[in-house]
């Protein structure tokens, strides 16, 4: 069987957790198809929170570890979906 899983963080303030989101989500790159980043922008201000949506791939055994890590970082919500076929 095989599985595709989605990952969305909902990161609630960009400015304080944003380092850490991003050293985590480079120390796990090797596991992440596709990042695909929101936060709304206009022209005075720059929103505080931020959704980012992952599309994992390699070894599942490793999004577990992953998935924890992310856990850890306060203010980080996370969802996932798994699709098996």
């Amino acid at each position: 069987m095989k599985e595709t899983r989605i990952i969305g963080l909902l990161i609630r303030d960009r400015i304080k957790e944003a380092g850490r989101t991003q050293l985590t989500l480079s120390k796990f790159a090797h596991l992440i198809k596709s990042r695909l980043g929101f936060h709304e922008l206009n022209e005075n201000t720059c929103s505080r929170t931020g959704v980012i949506i992952l599309q994992m791939a390699g070894n599942p055994e490793e999004w577990n570890s992953f998935e924890k890590e992310i856990q850890s970082i306060g203010g980080v919500e996370m969802q996932k979906m798994s699709f098996v076929y």
